[in-house]
């Protein structure tokens, strides 16, 4: 049915139809004349277009233009946006629709004017105009108010993110994925407008700058301090960003670094760290390297008017202050005085050594602008041993002292010293210096070594090695006072063992030597202990013997004390009855005859009491030299024979007045006197001759317990 419909079967239909074919290109012949004699346009809404002017009846636009500001022929600074246009013809008018410019979230656009006023000979990028955000190019080109004009070359003004409709015959827009441009002259503009956009990719002048959190961004040919990971840089977060203006008047005559302006916010021209390029000239600013530094935040910055060098913050560790050295600022006053001849100290802010070291804390310092040079102020050890070394290396080129001694010992003195720094003085020590490395290798490695070769010179290898803590005393008070000079304290002197440097060398047989020595003594020490021990194991076991023996030894004692006692006894009593005949004798005598008989009768019982007790005592001591004296007493003792005959038988004499004839009895005391005493009966008659023998007995015991005495005595 449909076919039969469409296809027409008679020639009347075919005719109807071809009527009605040519009505209907009349129709659109009529709609194509209309829309060509009204210039209707139609451009859509994502698209602007540019107007491009063929002819005109005003003739071309000048020498040197590329936008018709008037009637003139060429492109048009007015764009249009999406929609029909009326009124466009296409004999006067070329349509150019060109897409939207869009920014993507987060980036940045750079701009490239392709009309306008020429640069200044200082200018690298074209200034500021009123042309919002470049999409009004008739006032970029000739602002009705009177405003700045435009000009042409790369923008200082960038796009953040966003859609905008501009006049890509004017402007060339380059982003990070596109560059919009439109009717470029040659293969070689587009390749130099490719080559900006590669350049800013390199240096991640499409993303605002980060400073202070971790960024990401596509890794450069040459990318900054990082880490790559699949391409990706990650930039450091504890970092400082140093701004390096590209535009600009120059910096004067003997500057290395722009100073800082427009950082007040309260006068008009503040740039908002470098965000505002005009405000920034406005206020001063010069191109070159930047003293004033981006700390953490975010930054939309034109990268053809600033570069961006990311630095680490500079740290000073706990231990440590920084002493600073400017490269930048006034002329300072010096404050070290003029007695200080090693250069200046100045005031904070000043070129110079600064006064007062940075303490222990994080720093946006530029160090473009200075040096920030570390002094520790704990205690720290240098090492002069060869071979070894500190972690912080300040003694990697130290070595052991070579030393001569008096007797030609040439040893190597491994040494140790602890010095401190007062952070006060760093700056002074850093004056004088320049570092403390300097400080060791040029003075103080000099000082030591010169100062322990004389020492060595004077004391022989045996005195080096013995008199090692005088030294080390000796070497720690003159290395204070010396190190006082420099502003520096010596905490200790450490000495080491010298030693040579081949083995088996003449220190090692000097300390053999020293050892079979010193092994000697302590044998000799060892032997008179042993024999200490000896005697005092004799002691201990003549102690145990008497010990054991303890209670004869007692007993023995007792009885020898009892003995002494007795014998005192019996001295006491026969000495008191000598005493009662005495005086019963001195009595009798005024009244008998017998007064001598009694007297002699007394004096020899005196001295044969004394002499038996004297004996006795003598013989409790056990001497055997008195032992002699000692039978006498027990014969005087023992003796069975009485001193008076108990029966007399008188001859003779008279006996009626009782006189002392040569009787009998006379005779026999006599004799029994002679025989007791060793008197012959004659000179034992008379009572002198009794006392003589008394007196003869007393003499004898006592000499003969002088005698006994002396030679008991200790020699």
């Amino acid at each position: 049915m449909l076919t039969a419909y469409l296809i027409p079967t008679t020639w009347t239909e075919l005719h109807a139809a071809w009527k009605a074919i040519i009505v209907l290109g009349e129709i659109i012949v009529a709609l194509a004349v209309i829309y060509q004699a009204l210039g209707l346009r139609y451009i859509p809404n994502n698209t602007v277009g540019v107007v491009e002017k063929l002819w005109s009846p005003s003739g071309s636009i000048s020498q040197g233009q590329l936008i018709s500001l008037g009637d003139e022929a060429g492109f048009q600074a007015d764009v249009l946006r999406g929609g029909f246009h009326f009124w466009l013809w296409r004999w006067v008018y070329r349509l150019h629709t060109v897409p939207l410019v869009l920014v993507p979230q987060g980036k940045i656009g750079y701009i490239y004017a392709r009309d306008g006023e020429t640069l200044g000979p200082s200018q690298t990028l074209g200034r500021v105009a009123e042309c919002d955000n470049f999409q009004d190019a008739r006032h970029f080109l000739q602002p009705a108010d009177g405003s700045t004009r435009g000009q042409r070359g790369r923008q200082r003004l960038i796009l953040r993110e966003g859609m905008y409709a501009i006049n890509l015959a004017l402007f060339v827009v380059i982003t990070e994925d596109t560059v919009f441009h439109l009717n470029l002259q040659s293969d070689s503009e587009f390749d130099t407008l490719v080559d900006w956009q590669r350049a800013l990719a390199n240096i991640d002048g499409f993303s605002p700058v980060v400073i202070g959190a971790l960024s990401h961004r596509q890794a450069p040919a040459q990318p900054p301090q990082g880490i790559i990971t699949d391409g990706m840089a990650i930039l450091p977060s504890d970092n400082i960003g140093i701004v390096t203006v590209h535009d600009g008047p120059s910096l004067e005559s003997g500057e290395i670094i722009a100073p800082e302006v427009g950082n007040d916010r309260t006068k008009p021209d503040y740039h908002n760290n470098f965000q505002d390029p005009e405000a920034y000239l406005r206020a001063g600013g010069r191109r070159g390297r930047q003293y004033v530094p981006l700390t953490d935040g975010t930054y939309f910055i034109n990268r053809w008017f600033a570069t961006i060098e990311l630095i680490p913050k500079t740290v000073v560790p706990i231990g440590y202050v920084g002493v600073v050295v400017s490269y930048f600022g006034k002329m300072g006053t010096d404050v070290s005085g003029t007695a200080f001849r090693h250069g200046e100290r100045v005031a904070s802010g000043e070129r110079g050594v600064w006064e007062r070291a940075l303490g222990p804390g994080k720093y946006p310092f530029n160090t473009y602008a200075g040096n920030i040079i570390m002094v520790p102020t704990t205690n720290f050890v240098l090492h002069w041993i060869t071979g070894k070394s500190e972690s912080h290396h300040y003694d990697e080129s130290l070595k052991s002292i070579d030393l001569v001694t008096k007797d030609a010992y040439e040893p190597n003195l491994p040494l140790s010293v602890v010095v401190h720094i007062d952070y006060q003085k760093a700056p002074s020590v850093i004056q004088r210096f320049g570092d403390v490395k300097k400080l060791i290798t040029q003075t103080l490695d000099p000082m030591l070594s010169a100062f322990f070769r004389d020492i060595a010179h004077k004391k022989t290898m045996l005195e080096l090695l013995q008199q090692r803590d005088i030294i080390q005393t000796e070497a720690r008070d003159e290395l204070r006072r010396r190190f006082r000079d420099f502003d520096i304290e010596c905490v200790d002197v450490l000495i080491g063992k010298p030693e040579t440097a081949e083995m088996g060398g003449k220190i090692e047989t000097l300390l053999e030597q020293l050892r079979l020595r010193q092994l000697s003594i302590e044998q000799i020490e060892t032997y008179e202990r042993q024999r200490a021990a000896a005697e005092k194991l004799r002691t201990l076991n003549e102690a145990q013997a008497i010990a054991n023996k303890q209670t004869d030894l007692t007993n023995s004692q007792v009885q020898v004390r009892i003995a002494e006692n007795q014998g005192e006894a019996d001295l006491a009593r026969a000495r008191k009855n000598a005493e009662q005949t005495v005086v019963t004798a001195q009595a009798e005598s005024q009244q008998r005859v017998l007064a001598g008989r009694g007297e002699g009768s007394r004096v020899l019982q005196i001295g044969l009491s004394e002499a038996a007790v004297l004996l006795r005592k003598i013989a409790s001591f056990g001497d055997p030299r008195l032992y002699a004296l000692q039978l006498v007493a027990e014969q005087l003792a023992g003796s069975t024979q009485p001193l008076v005959p108990e029966r007399v038988f008188l001859t003779g004499g008279d006996g009626a007045t009782g006189t002392p004839a040569m009787g009998m009895l006379g005779m026999l005391i006599q004799l029994l006197v002679a025989e007791k005493s060793g008197f012959s009966p004659a000179e034992a008659a008379t009572i002198d001759n009794l006392k003589e023998f008394a007196d003869k007995m007393t003499r004898e015991a006592m000499e003969s317990m002088q005698q006994a005495t002396q030679e008991s005595a200790p020699k």
